[in-house]
């Protein structure tokens, strides 16, 4: 392998480390996960998925009326902030 080549292959992990390594984290105020599934499951959602902190609020996906719903929750109240229909 190339020296250019190499550089480029490492270039990329470093790119690929550092996205990792920057997705959010929930704030040390922030409602639990468990919380926020709490809420969700009182607001009539179901089967919830991929709850994860996201540009300062939770977001995932669940089952609502039948309908697959994404969502974005208020991390320290619960309340919802966001609901749509998933595309």
């Amino acid at each position: 392998m190339t020296g250019f080549r190499r550089a480029i292959i490492a270039g990329a992990v470093l790119v690929a480390s550092a996205s990792i390594a920057l997705a959010d984290q929930p704030g040390a105020d922030w409602i639990t996960k468990e919380q926020v599934t709490q809420k969700l499951t009182a607001a009539g959602y179901t089967n919830i998925t991929g709850l994860e902190a996201d540009d300062g609020h939770w977001e995932g996906k669940g089952v609502k009326n039948g309908k697959i719903m994404e969502f974005h929750v208020d991390p320290h109240s619960g309340a919802l902030t966001k609901e749509k229909i998933d595309d």
